[in-house]
This record gives C-alpha cells, sequence and structure tokens, in this order.
C-alpha cells in the first residue's frame, strides 16, 4: 500500500511570496530522480513537480507577471531635450539667438499609477493561482496515469495467472483423451483457449508499454525509460461528508482564489477608470544660453483637460462595471462548479469503494470456488470442458472487475483531493464550538 504524500497547502499567500513558494513547492526533491522499484506514488508526484514542463511554464508566467506592478505604477521616463532657435545659415549653433536645455517629468493625478499598479498585482495574484491550479492538474493526472501504469501490470498477472491455469487444464484434458474419457474435441477446445490466454497475456504487455510511455510523458521523460511497478493504491475511503469537503473546496480551490483576486482586479479598474477624469500633468525646468545677451531659466507646467472629451472617459467606466458584473458572476459560476466537482467526485469513490468491496468479499471468493468445483467436476467426468472454460472467463472478468474497481477508487480519489484544493488528511477535523 502506497502512503499519499501530501503536495500542497491549504492556501499561500498572495502577490509577492506565491511566487517563490510555488517555485520551492516545484523544486527537485533529493532522491526524486531514483523512482525505484516499486513504483512509489510520492515519489513519481515528486518528480513530476520538478520536471513537468506545464507545472514549470506556469510558475514562470507568475513569476513575470509578479514584476508588473512595478513597472506600471512607476512614473513614465523624464525627457530631456535641446532646442536652438535663430541660428546662422552657415549652422553655427553657437550663435543661435537662443540654446535651450530643457528636462520635463509628466506627473499623474494622485492615485492613478498607485492604483494601476494594484491592478496589476491582483493580475499577478490570478496567475500565481492559475499556477497552482495547473501544479494541481499535473499531480492529478500524474496519479490517473500512476494508477493506469498499476492497472495494466495487474492486467499482466491476471492474464499470466489465467494462462497457466488455462495450461493446468489442457493437461487434464489430454490426460483424460489419453484414456479414452473425453473426446477430441476438449483438447482442441484446451488448446484454441490456450491460445486466446496466449494473445491476451502479449496485448497485455503492450497495455503496460502504453501506460509507461503516457506516465513518462507526464514526467517529461522519454516513453521507453523504465519505470517500476507502481505499489497498490490505498483503498481507505476519505473521513469526510460531503459539507466538509465542499467547505473545505471553497476555501482551497486556487480557481476560486483567482477569481477572487479578478472580482478585486475589476474593483480596481472601476476605480482606476473614475480617475482618468483628473487632469494630468507636465513640469519642465529650462536653461536658456543666448548668443549675445543674458544666460537664463525657464519654466513650464501644462494640464491636460480630460473633460474635453469626457464622453470616453464614461464609456470607460461603463465597460469597467461591466467587467466587474462579469466577473463576479464568474466567481460564482466558479463556486457552483466546485460544488458539483466535490459531490460528483465523492459518489464515485463511494461507488468505487462498494464494488471493490464487493468483489473482494463476495464475487472473487465465489469465483474461485467455482473453478475448484468445477475442475473436480470435470476430472470426474460430471460436466463437460465447456464449463471448465467458463468458469476461468469468469474468474478472469472477477478478477478484471476488482482491479478496475480499484484504480476507479484511486482515480476518483485523485479527482476528489483535485475538486477540494489539496491532498486530505485521513481523519476530517472536529467541528469547533460554534458546530462548524
Amino acid at each position: 500500500m502506497c502512503r499519499r504524500k501530501r503536495f500542497l497547502p491549504a492556501c499561500l499567500p498572495r502577490a509577492a511570496t506565491a511566487v517563490p513558494l510555488l517555485a520551492a513547492a516545484l523544486a527537485l526533491p533529493a532522491g526524486a530522480a531514483d523512482l525505484g522499484n516499486p513504483l512509489r506514488l510520492d515519489a513519481v508526484v515528486d518528480y513530476a513537480r520538478a520536471h513537468n514542463p506545464e507545472a514549470r511554464a506556469a510558475q514562470n508566467r507568475a513569476r513575470a507577471l509578479a514584476q508588473v506592478p512595478a513597472r506600471v505604477s512607476a512614473y513614465d521616463d523624464p525627457t530631456l531635450s535641446w532646442e536652438a532657435w535663430n541660428f546662422p545659415d552657415s549652422w553655427r549653433i553657437d550663435q543661435a539667438d537662443n540654446n535651450i536645455f530643457r528636462i520635463a517629468q509628466k506627473i499623474p493625478f494622485p492615485g492613478k499609477r498607485t492604483v494601476a499598479g494594484e491592478v496589476a498585482a491582483h493580475e499577478a495574484d490570478m496567475a500565481g493561482d492559475q499556477a497552482r491550479a495547473t501544479g494541481l492538474d499535473v499531480v492529478a493526472e500524474v496519479k490517473r496515469g500512476y494508477v493506469d501504469l498499476w492497472f495494466a501490470h495487474q492486467g499482466l498477472q491476471i492474464y499470466t495467472r489465467d494462462k497457466d491455469l488455462v495450461q493446468r487444464f489442457s493437461r487434464i484434458a489430454e490426460q483424460k483423451y489419453g484414456v479414452g474419457e473425453v473426446s477430441q474435441s476438449d483438447v482442441l477446445r484446451a488448446q484454441v483457449e490456450l491460445t486466446h490466454e496466449t494473445n491476451r497475456l502479449k496485448t497485455a504487455a503492450l497495455a503496460v508499454d502504453l501506460a509507461r510511455a503516457e506516465l513518462n510523458a507526464l514526467l517529461s521523460r522519454r516513453a521507453n525509460e523504465p519505470l517500476g511497478v507502481p505499489e497498490d493504491p490505498p483503498m481507505s475511503a476519505p473521513g469526510w461528508d460531503l459539507e466538509q469537503l465542499t467547505e473545505r473546496a471553497l476555501a482551497n480551490r486556487p480557481e476560486l482564489a483567482a477569481l477572487e483576486a479578478g472580482v478585486a482586479r475589476e474593483e480596481s479598474s472601476v476605480e482606476l477608470a473614475h480617475l482618468q477624469y483628473r487632469p494630468d500633468f507636465e513640469f519642465s525646468l529650462g536653461r536658456f544660453v543666448n548668443y549675445g545677451a543674458s544666460d537664463g531659466f525657464g519654466a513650464m507646467a501644462s494640464v491636460t483637460l480630460p473633460f474635453a472629451w469626457g464622453s470616453k472617459y464614461e464609456a470607460g467606466i461603463q465597460e469597467a462595471n461591466a467587467g466587474l458584473a462579469a466577473m463576479q458572476s464568474e466567481l460564482r459560476r466558479g463556486q457552483d462548479r466546485v460544488r458539483r466537482d466535490v459531490a460528483r467526485a465523492l459518489l464515485r469513490v463511494q461507488t468505487a469503494s462498494l464494488q471493490h468491496d464487493l468483489a473482494v468479499t463476495t464475487h472473487i471468493p465465489q469465483a474461485e470456488q467455482a473453478v475448484r468445483v468445477t475442475e473436480s467436476a470435470y476430472q470426474s467426468g460430471s460436466v463437460d470442458f465447456l464449463a471448465l472454460v467458463d468458469t476461468v472467463r469468469r474468474i478472469e472478468m472477477v478478477h478484471l472487475d476488482h482491479i478496475q474497481a480499484a484504480a476507479d477508487f484511486a482515480k476518483a480519489y485523485a479527482d476528489l483531493e483535485r475538486a477540494v484544493g489539496g491532498e486530505l488528511p485521513a481523519v476530517a477535523p472536529a467541528p469547533d464550538a460554534t458546530g462548524r
């Protein structure tokens, strides 16, 4: 049984601290490159965090956007200019009536650049949350790939065992045919069934190769790089009810955090749109170098007049308000989807757990008993070889259903953890004094 490794904290700090912590979460842990045999789930997940290009790309996008607030909140660069007035035809610049050296600085209305920086900071928060969501997607996908590889190996074992079983039955049929107790058709049926199992065994080996290639792709490795045999997935159901899981998901899902940051961004955009009605300023200071006259200084101040074209700013306000309303609706839609995702994943976990328990406690014991009884009955001559073949196929189907239920449970559990925004402790926290 493999141990589940908790791969993300419940929540991460915003803006400046989110990216460094995400980078640390994706850093290569010691020993992660050696996946080992048996193949452990926590080692595979750690390796994926360090090497999956999708997760690293999202991290780098978040890191890039984290630098934007400092840029957009800064003033424009000052301007240094030189002017020459009324210089002679000889192009003697030093004899121009005026040589003016001027430095100018544009200064927006107080608050404009600050709010623009807030808009960019919320964008950076969104990128950090989206990077966390991408990391969760990668982990969930890797877990499903791990389960697919486990399922392929288990199928190979089932077909190997059943081939051995058919070979044993084939020898019994040959012995009975040798003493004249059965017809040649039993021997031929045994050979047909043995060929069928041999073919199934070959396709099962190819299924292992396919699952290995899929998992290696998620780990950013070559398709034919070796991977060990995965450990059996855990089959313990979560000790959480739907209400607890939903509450945890609404608090932890990075997609919702990104949408909340989007709402904050749109609120800042509305504030910035109102500030566009305010004028901007420009100040300059000049040094006049005059030919044949005294030198001096000059200064200039200018101001924009937003009211001259106020309709465009009114349109900007309407645009910002509409964007805010749309993002608020997106947040509500995201919350509804989270509730649906949690309920769906939990029901899948419960269904797979029930099917697995039925297979272990009822179907497998009955099928194995049927094989033993039918084999004895065939040796005694009370049933024909077709009954024996039917029991082989039945036990093969039951064992496949068993491992399919285990695989479905493990995948559903991975999806449930993805739905709640992180791995689940085995035991839900007890409610506090308020009952929450």
